[in-house]
């Protein structure tokens, strides 16, 4: 084992997160070792799973187990320095390359242990002795060894560069300060110092804050990612549920359809990969610096520190992320287009969705509207069949089935099993929103309608922007616009469904939906726009021999 320990260095055997011999060494998957309880404060403090060497990133926290052939090693080698240390303690080392000098010895230059910024001289062991005993020496000022200690006197002058010019943002000496300098702003270099010091732990804060910032983002580039597969996903069932219909004849179309989703999302894709790249480019260039500043700001070296604020005090160049999206690919009429480019194909195929349509209105119910729900601005018919915006405000009570904010009405019935159907008019309106909604939602104050929330509806605005509320949002491309739209639930089935009776077409269908509650029609006239939306919602009756 001796023998083994000869070949292995002291890095070897040091945690690369507290700098020291192992204690309960781990090991992770991708090879690096690291001290138990390092590896565990690090993955509960910064990023979880993630190898602080080679930045690996792992899906589930990996089972820490104490590497006991590393652990054996690092012992036998913390035993050996012990050893080292306690039979050279007496004895001084000769300095090595890199290493400063002492300027006193003469014949072997032994290392320096301090460099006088007085004298101008590095001192080893021996040598510094004087100025820890003699009382004039001992006011010099004593730094740890650095070479090139004449670099600190001031070279016009000849004297010390002790002082700071902060008008002209230079160190000088006390001669500068009568002659070249007169009238300056000028201060202590301790002072300036640690002044910079200070400046230099708030861009060290700040460029932490960017590293984080640009760790949120590539989460939120991923995030868009995977919404947009979720979105790609439901395009590629709305074009088979289509297709299928067509059966062979539209075959070859159906898969020229699948193949510009995949084309655009391996687009959108690409795009996110480029961003994370950069991201973590800058994420590298920011951590670089980070360490450089660190380093400095720990630097004792007033001159070192000060000579080199200037060009780490300020973060590298980086790109401005704020307004920067992973934007979804348009589908907006992607199927539409292919259906129009078959479109006597599809004349030949109506009798297909004549025949959905049919079926899904065998299911249709009564449904009339419930008062005691209606927003206090809604006019409701005797009959419970129609709604509409009023321009007075009732005085209605509060009661916690009402909505105070949204232009809403529920129906009084409710559904918690099996299909249910029923149709309503919208003929002559410029604005309205259908659906169902859970009987848990919130009616108080404004909701964002989504499955999430407990709605399940599509909208009309503006007369022709015709919209889907899951999420995200799927804008609608109708051929022509509704004047009766049929809504359809199937509770176990989880769907909900909205038809164009006139066409017999689907408008759009929430599929894969879990309902635990009970189901309520939904129906928002919206506000009348001085008249221009003033045509009431209808609850119309089901013609079952259209």
């Amino acid at each position: 084992m001796s023998a083994a320990s000869c070949l292995l260095t002291e890095d070897q055997f040091l945690c690369s997160i507290c700098q020291d011999v192992f204690t309960d060494p781990v090991t992770i998957p991708c090879g690096h070792n690291f001290c138990k309880a390092c590896i565990t404060k690090h993955w509960n403090i910064n990023v979880p799973y993630q190898c602080p060497n080679c930045n690996k990133l792992f899906y589930t926290r990996p089972e820490l187990r104490v590497n006991t052939f590393i652990s054996e090693m690092a012992a036998q080698f913390r035993q050996s320095v012990q050893q080292k240390a306690s039979s050279s303690s007496s004895e001084q080392q000769a300095a090595k390359p890199g290493e400063v000098p002492c300027d006193v010895c003469t014949g072997t230059k032994l290392k320096a242990l301090k460099s006088c910024l007085v004298c101008l001289d590095s001192y080893c062991e021996t040598h510094l002795e004087p100025h820890l005993t003699r009382l004039g020496l001992k006011r010099h000022q004593l730094i740890d060894p650095v070479e090139n200690l004449e670099g600190r006197m001031c070279m016009k002058h000849d004297k010390l560069l002790e002082l700071f010019c902060k008008t002209d943002q230079m160190c000088v000496c006390m001669l500068c300060t009568v002659l070249d300098h007169k009238n300056h702003d000028v201060v202590p270099l301790k002072k300036e110092y640690e002044g910079k010091k200070a400046e230099l732990g708030k861009t060290e804060s700040e460029i932490q804050q960017m590293i984080q910032k640009r760790r949120l983002k590539i989460q939120e580039i991923i995030h868009s990612v995977e919404q947009n597969e979720e979105y790609a996903d439901r395009e590629v069932a709305d074009g088979v549920q289509v297709f299928t219909a067509l059966k062979e004849s539209v075959e070859r179309r159906m898969n020229e359809l699948l193949d510009t989703i995949k084309k655009k999302q391996r687009k959108t894709e690409k795009q996110a990969e480029s961003f994370i790249k950069e991201l973590e480019q800058e994420i590298s260039e920011l951590k670089k610096r980070s360490t450089e500043v660190k380093q400095l700001s720990r630097s004792e070296d007033h001159l070192h520190l000060l000579q080199s604020f200037r060009t780490l005090s300020t973060a590298p160049p980086t790109k401005d992320w704020t307004g920067v999206r992973v934007s979804p690919p348009s589908y907006e009429g992607t199927v539409r287009r292919a259906v129009n480019q078959l479109e006597e194909t599809l004349s030949r195929q109506m009798k297909v969705f004549k025949a959905e349509l049919k079926r899904v209105q065998k299911s249709s119910v009564d449904v009339t509207l419930d008062p005691d729900t209606a927003n206090p601005w809604l006019i409701l018919s005797n009959d419970g069949k129609q709604v509409k915006h009023g321009d007075v405000k009732k005085n209605l009570p509060n009661n916690p089935e009402r909505f105070n904010l949204l232009v809403i009405v529920l129906a009084k019935q409710s559904f918690s099993s099996g299909r249910f159907y029923y149709e309503v008019q919208v003929k002559e309106k410029t604005d309205w929103t259908l659906g169902v909604v859970r009987e848990s939602i919130n009616r108080k104050g404004f909701i964002r309608q989504t499955p999430q929330n407990g709605y399940w509806t599509i909208w009309l605005r503006n007369e022709n922007e015709y919209r889907a509320h899951d999420d995200p949002p799927v804008h609608l491309s109708l051929t022509s616009q509704p004047e009766k739209v049929g809504v359809f639930v199937d509770y176990e089935e989880g769907l909900v469904s909205f038809h164009d009776i006139d066409t017999a077409a689907l408008i759009y269908s929430f599929t894969g939906c879990c309902f635990t509650e009970k189901l309520y029609p939904y129906f928002g006239p919206c506000l009348n726009a001085g008249g221009k939306n003033s045509a009431p919602l209808i609850i119309s009756p089901v013609n079952h021999t259209e």
